[in-house]
């Protein structure tokens, strides 16, 4: 049986240092940081992006498509502890994710396209990617690469994060690939500021936040790192 999808609000915002440095200190007196999170309040994500044969993930989102979805696999501080394959939904204006454990050698396996290692799987969610990995040529695409600093309310389900210094790996797909040096994706300094809520942001988190002065943002990740490789000829065409 499936489970039923939460969808939340996403808010995405460009900060530059100064707005960065002024949120993030007012953040810290009714937020607490992401229990996850090392002594300076940050971990580290890597994903792999996958997309088939059409770029369809990536020309919808460009075209401004409300409802779509994309595929990803995510592992956290450079490790193989916890490795997820996740997909992540929007319909319209609001987001939701499922995700599945799995394992290096899954992982492995994936980012080489033989996808027969899902065959057998029961999640439906490793059987839908087995089957468009299998019928549209879903592909690993792009490395996104970041820092992530996180906070949480301490009542009621919102969720601010901080991603920074984000870099793609270019033409390489293997998150652990001892010779992946991911270079720059955007001009420093640059912070993407993420909002997360259900019904509605707490006005002391708003205050804290004060949106208006923050230039609204529509880009993915995603969509910035495979435009960086497009730009600089390293992407196949």
């Amino acid at each position: 049986m499936q489970k039923q999808l939460t969808f939340r609000h996403e808010l995405k915002f460009y900060a530059n240092h100064h707005q960065y440095h002024l949120i993030r200190q007012r953040l810290r007196h009714v937020m607490k940081q992401d229990p996850h999170a090392d002594k300076n309040g940050e971990y580290h994500i890597r994903s792999v992006y996958f997309d088939d044969i059409e770029n369809k993930a990536l020309q919808e989102k460009q075209a401004g498509i409300e409802n779509r979805h994309k595929y990803r696999i995510r592992l956290y501080n450079k490790s193989d502890t916890v490795i997820h394959l996740e997909k992540k939904i929007k319909r319209n204006t609001l987001i939701a994710k499922e995700k599945v454990a799995i394992s290096r050698e899954v992982l492995d396996r994936l980012l080489v396209n033989d996808y027969t290692v899902l065959a057998n799987e029961e999640s439906l969610l490793l059987q839908e990617v087995y089957d468009e990995m299998k019928n549209r040529m879903l592909r690993p695409k792009v490395i996104v690469d970041y820092v992530r600093e996180a906070y949480v309310a301490r009542t009621g389900n919102v969720r601010i994060t901080f991603d920074k210094d984000l870099r793609t790996g270019l033409n390489k797909v293997d998150p652990f690939d001892p010779d992946l040096v991911p270079v720059k994706a955007l001009d420093e300094p640059v912070y993407i500021l993420e909002v997360k809520y259900d019904a509605y942001i707490p006005n002391y988190i708003r205050d804290v936040l004060q949106l208006n002065g923050l230039q609204r943002q529509a880009a993915s990740k995603y969509t910035i790192c495979r435009k960086f490789m497009k730009a600089n000829a390293w992407e196949d065409q």
